[in-house]
């Protein structure tokens, strides 16, 4: 009864909220594993075999234990359930401003998603940094407060918001994609289809379409991300694109000097 009667906009970040701590526990091993291959040229010697996901989810397993497939997990809670709530009751705000009478075209939900996760995504940047790096398994951070204390400490309030553009540049177009495809998508469907008693597998499926459209879209920008946040040297977003166009070309380059025995230069 009392949520049934709270504020619209508390309702959103609620759940929201609640959406996220359930995501982030089912989808934390993932996480992880996706920031230990983007790292992973850090480390890689030349000639050494591709590492795809299941190596890394096995080598986890292995040399650490299974449950260390939820390192971050801490981090991931303080940034996405409030996040997550953030989002959802800025994106309703928005909408309730901006869009109170009408549904918003394809630009305007790009525009709406976008708007509402720039705003999440500032709020929480500092906590994002932290689950980066808890997740690279370079820092041995003991608690989300001791790496906030470390990080002030030894890198200063800069390293605190690092991969600030790179992080914007992800999180921005990859919701307003998300929220451009996700109506479209419905409102593509027929009436019947959407109220029917599989809508929610309904919506599952077209929020399953639109991740994947918005993550092949952003997915560059989240590696340049990775990078900046996990160096302690304070990359800027140019030298991070710089350095990693290197490691991709080096490596092709290895690739095809491994498959013809000739020395490209």
């Amino acid at each position: 009864m009392e949520l049934a009667a709270a504020h619209p906009a508390l309702k959103a970040f609620m759940c929201g909220s609640l959406s996220g701590t359930c995501s982030t526990l089912l989808f934390q091993p993932l996480d992880l594993v996706k920031t230990r291959l983007q790292t992973l040229q850090n480390n890689a010697k030349p000639g050494a075999p591709k590492v795809g996901m299941f190596r890394v989810f096995i080598h986890v397993i292995r040399t650490e234990n299974f449950f260390s497939l939820w390192k971050g997990v801490s981090p991931s809670f303080v940034r996405c359930i409030p996040g997550v709530g953030i989002y959802f009751s800025t994106f309703y705000s928005l909408k309730q401003h901006f869009f109170l009478n009408r549904a918003p075209n394809a630009g305007e939900a790009v525009l709406l998603g976008a708007g509402a996760r720039t705003v999440a995504g500032i709020c929480m940047l500092p906590f994002t940094v932290i689950k980066t790096r808890f997740e690279s398994g370079f820092y041995n951070y003991a608690s989300v407060p001791g790496a906030l204390r470390s990080m002030y400490e030894t890198e200063g309030v800069r390293a605190l918001f690092s991969g600030l553009t790179a992080t914007l540049l992800r999180d921005a177009p990859f919701s307003g994609i998300y929220v451009m495809f996700y109506s479209q998508a419905k409102r593509a469907l027929p009436q019947e289809v959407t109220s029917a008693p599989y809508a929610p597998l309904v919506n599952f499926s077209c929020g399953v379409v639109a991740g994947i459209m918005a993550s092949l879209v952003t997915q560059p920008a989240d590696v340049v991300k990775t990078h900046i946040q996990v160096s302690p040297s304070h990359w800027s977003t140019a030298d991070a694109v710089r350095y990693i166009y290197k490691v991709v070309r080096s490596c092709l380059l290895r690739a095809f000097w491994l498959e013809t025995g000739n020395l490209v230069c």
